[in-house]
């Protein structure tokens, strides 16, 4: 009776166990998998705004609150653009100054969180950057995709696609350049986004079933006169990108694509969102089985994409070691891969998805540089 009893026992702690660990492998891949856009992802720090005047801004001293650049400053109701940091400026030793450009709406004051974000506009072509454009819709597999289109002169247009954590305003960042070389622009809401139909499962794919929207997309430039398309795509949006120049049907219209911060293994970016919500290092392996078992993605996401010899058109890489959510290192692979096709532009002190905020006008220098072939 002793060893039964002992026996089920066991038996009993090793189901609670193995419960325990499913659930917590479910949480932990939440990080990922539910991702709201336009909400910090959980690398991004919360600071606390210590003052604001006319054109300075004072926040909590931390790495973040140092990098160069220009940056949205988003909080509860409230955004704002912020340059610089502002040297020679008294201040505690626990904080930073950084140059206040404008308050796009809402209020900062002494006690606000808040948080940096790639996004530097809100609203919409027109309201943000007075451009003209059309609320369109996308035909998808799942239904309506809503896009604003910007009218340019050329037949080579630029489809944009943000992603993780932020949303179709992010391709506002570089509208206003594209504009001035006349290429017109359309950037894309996909599944799961505010207006877009939800994916049956209501989960992030990390773009294993959303580059089927940017096939969408491609087709719909094409019927609206493009002769060709590159792909924009930041994150997630890169890998959708790439995907589709891979996979699509009409990828023979793909013309280039330019991948800023390119999640190109999914297990790796699911360990770093699920580290950063301080899942223990020992559960990071249950997080990516999880998702993987969820989401249905392939085991080995797109760090070896296709592999790289199934790429074929022209691509710009935009990406910097100090990405805490995709690995610059499967960036600098897929470069080396490549040498004759990929071109890789390293951007040190840059967060996630956000390289032109680090250095816009070198940003678009680049940008350019690669256009200008294409076109």
């Amino acid at each position: 009776m002793r060893t039964v009893s002992a026996t089920a026992g066991a038996v009993t702690a090793f189901l609670a166990a193995g419960t325990a660990s499913v659930v917590v492998g479910r949480l932990a891949s939440d990080a990922a998998l539910k991702v709201s856009a336009g909400r910090p992802l959980p690398t991004e720090p919360r600071l606390t705004v210590h003052g604001a005047a006319a054109d300075r801004i004072t926040l909590t001293r931390d790495l973040a609150s140092l990098r160069p650049g220009v940056y949205g400053l988003a909080g509860d109701g409230s955004h704002a653009v912020v340059g610089p940091v502002v040297e020679g400026t008294p201040h505690a030793a626990d904080t930073v100054v950084r140059r206040l450009e404008r308050v796009t709406h809402g209020t900062f004051t002494a006690g606000d969180a808040a948080w940096l974000t790639p996004n530097l506009y809100v609203g919409n072509p027109r309201t943000a950057l007075g451009l003209d454009h059309t609320d369109v819709d996308v035909p998808g597999e799942l239904g309506a995709l809503p896009a604003w289109f910007v009218p340019g002169g050329r037949d080579t247009w630029v489809i944009a696609v943000h992603g993780l954590g932020t949303t179709r305003e992010h391709a506002l960042n570089v509208m206003g350049f594209l504009h001035a070389r006349r290429l017109p622009v359309l950037a894309l809401a996909y599944r799961g986004d505010p207006g877009a139909p939800r994916p049956p499962d209501r989960l992030n794919h990390l773009g294993e079933t959303e580059w089927r929207d940017v096939e969408a997309a491609i087709r719909y430039a094409v019927r609206h006169g493009a002769r060709r398309v590159v792909l924009l795509g930041w994150s997630t949006g890169a890998a959708m990108a790439l995907r589709a120049a891979e996979h699509s049907q009409v990828r023979d219209r793909v013309a280039g694509l330019v991948l800023d911060s390119p999640v190109l293994s999914w297990p790796a970016t699911l360990r770093a969102l699920a580290r950063a919500r301080h899942t223990p290092e020992p559960l990071l392996p249950l997080a990516v089985r999880a998702a993987q078992g969820r989401a249905g993605l392939h085991p080995d996401g797109l760090a070896e994409p296709g592999g790289p010899d199934r790429l074929q058109v022209p691509t710009l890489l935009v990406h910097g070691p100090d990405d805490r959510v995709a690995p610059w290192e499967y960036s600098r692979r897929l470069a080396r891969r490549r040498p004759g096709l990929v071109t890789l532009h390293t951007v040190p002190d840059a967060p996630h998805a956000a390289m032109w905020n680090a250095d816009p006008e070198e940003y678009e220098e680049r940008l350019r540089r690669f256009l200008t072939p294409l076109l």
